[in-house]
């Protein structure tokens, strides 16, 4: 078991270097220049060049490049080109409500949409089935921008006619300092942005148990009388977990990226609204921080997933 973890977590570094170098060349093709918008349009030459050699903006890319990555391996990710703070320091004072909103999120869908896809394998080519696929194919296809502005205006604005909103609609209270009002600035963000993964993770466990409940063990332990919830439950969910543990952690990673539309919706002060405040000014540093931070996300929940793999499935080992 160590060495295929191992292999996995060595085989995750080389992924992590090619994706600092490809976010560092592609931010470099995006027209505008970082130096300009800083000094301002007005700036005399000498001004301008000033800033640009304090950003380093003026030494070769591939000298750019070889800093960007030595500083990233050692934990550093530079100063922001606006405010000229650690790009660390920022991130790590936005990173609460992105984390609460994805978390909250998953776990949410995962409640709901599990329970949903194995009732509709078991009730298959029911009405309860269609139902259930109705309401994912439905979920599955409602931009999260638009459902967020069309709660705002049934819960906050318009609020079914009363005076005063029913639930708020903008800003972000931390758990730590009133649960309560955390739950209520959560609701709109975690449904709006929940519904699209509820129904992938509904309708991959329908698949997979269904294709399950097909076996010939299945068959044999309903003929040995055992009861139709320790079938669903003991044998057919779990050996049909395996893709469900995929496109729950490509969920998890995707709500991350995700949350870029729901946290400037519901002015969330996150990190998907700090990579579209860095993106409007160009501050690179910035943006090369959060990508990589997403990308090194991905990586490393796809390894705990080839984990979990392994330990479900002990042939993956082998």
């Amino acid at each position: 078991m160590l060495p295929y973890i191992t292999r996995r977590v060595l085989a995750s570094i080389p992924v992590l270097v090619v994706l600092a170098s490809l976010t560092f060349f592609l931010l470099r093709l995006v027209p505008g220049d970082p130096a300009t918008l800083i000094a301002g349009h007005e700036a005399t030459p000498e001004e301008y060049q000033f800033v640009k050699e304090n950003l380093g903006l003026d030494k070769p890319v591939h000298m750019q490049l070889w800093t960007w990555v030595s500083n990233m391996a050692q934990g550093n990710f530079g100063k922001s080109l606006r405010s000229g703070l650690p790009v660390f320091d920022l991130i790590k004072g936005r990173l609460e409500p992105t984390l609460s909103l994805t978390v909250t999120t998953q776990l949410l869908a995962m409640l709901i949409a599990i329970p949903l896809g194995v009732i509709a394998a078991w009730k298959a080519n029911t009405i309860i089935d269609r139902l259930i696929m109705l309401f994912c194919a439905i979920a599955f296809s409602v931009p999260v921008f638009w459902l967020g502005y069309i709660f705002i205006w049934l819960f906050g604005l318009w609020a079914f006619g009363r005076d005063e909103a029913i639930l708020p609609v903008a800003t972000f209270v931390p758990i730590g300092e009133d649960p309560w009002e955390f739950l209520r600035h959560m609701i709109l963000p975690v449904v709006s942005l929940g519904l699209l993964v509820l129904a992938g993770i509904a309708r991959m466990t329908r698949a997979s148990v269904l294709e399950v409940l097909k076996e010939d063990y299945i068959r044999t332990a309903r003929a040995k009388g055992l009861g139709e919830r320790i079938v669903l439950i003991r044998h057919a969910l779990r050996n049909a977990s395996l893709p469900i543990i995929t496109i729950i952690g490509l969920g998890l990673a995707g709500l991350l990226s995700g949350a870029v539309v729901t946290e400037n919706v519901y002015a969330i002060p996150g990190l998907g609204r700090m990579a579209a405040e860095a993106i409007s000014t160009r501050d690179y540093p910035i943006i090369q921080g959060l990508i990589i931070l997403i990308g090194a996300a991905y990586v490393y929940i796809n390894l705990i997933i080839d984990i979990a793999y392994a330990f479900l499935d002990p042939r993956i080992r082998y």
